[in-house]
């Protein structure tokens, strides 16, 4: 099994206090994290980091520059105490295809709903994901992501930390694997309490973030 997800798009690193993760990727890392943009209405903002290839990190935090949301934050950032790799995103060649494949499978990924968010010159970008109460609730199953006619975040030129793995712990690994082979990809998954972890090269180092 390869060590780094095929159809990999980004990874997902949630924090109630974007500046200060920002600043300890920074500081653990030697490179900076490129501001990404506001998604408008959440109440978040994110930082950008490639990973290599077409697939990146995305550090994403409340926007203190926003009115409170209606409802909550994505990826619950409010109910967490610290910065933690909540969840991984694939891009599938046919994102409708692969809902439908899923579901014959017995694995429901979520309804697809439209999403977009502005990057800091005013660029509006607007994509296409899976989300809702159906999808695993561990975070260890992937959302799916579509881009449509919008430029991939990679393809600004981003500041970049090359990905050396994706693993993850779960209680029950033998629970997960089902729902990613209906989704037609892996993860490397140990026994433990449920948990994503990446490491990424650097001038450093070898660094892993949980």
């Amino acid at each position: 099994m390869s060590a780094i997800p095929a159809r990999l798009d980004h990874l997902v690193l949630a924090t109630p206090d974007l500046a200060a993760t920002v600043a300890d990727f920074t500081r653990r890392t030697g490179v900076r994290p490129a501001p990404g943009g506001v998604h408008v209405g959440l109440g978040t903002r994110n930082h950008l980091v490639s990973l290599g290839g077409t697939a990146y990190l995305e550090i994403i935090g409340p926007d203190p520059e926003q009115p409170e949301p209606r409802g909550p934050r994505p990826f619950a950032v409010d109910a967490l105490a610290a910065a933690r790799t909540v969840t991984w995103a694939i891009r599938p060649r046919d994102l409708d295809a692969a809902v439908a494949t899923a579901r014959a499978r017995g694995y429901d990924p979520g309804e697809i709903r439209p999403m977009s968010r502005r990057r800091p010159d005013g660029t509006l970008l607007e994509w296409r994901l899976t989300d809702g109460d159906t999808q695993h609730p561990s975070g260890l199953v992937p959302f799916l992501i579509d881009w449509g006619a919008t430029a991939h975040p990679t393809a600004s030129g981003l500041p970049a930390t090359p990905l050396r793995s994706l693993t993850a712990t779960a209680p029950a690994p033998h629970e997960i694997r089902p729902l990613l082979a209906a989704l037609d990809t892996e993860l490397p998954l140990a026994e433990g309490p449920v948990g994503l972890s990446f490491t990424v090269d650097t001038v450093r180092g070898p660094v892993t973030f949980g």
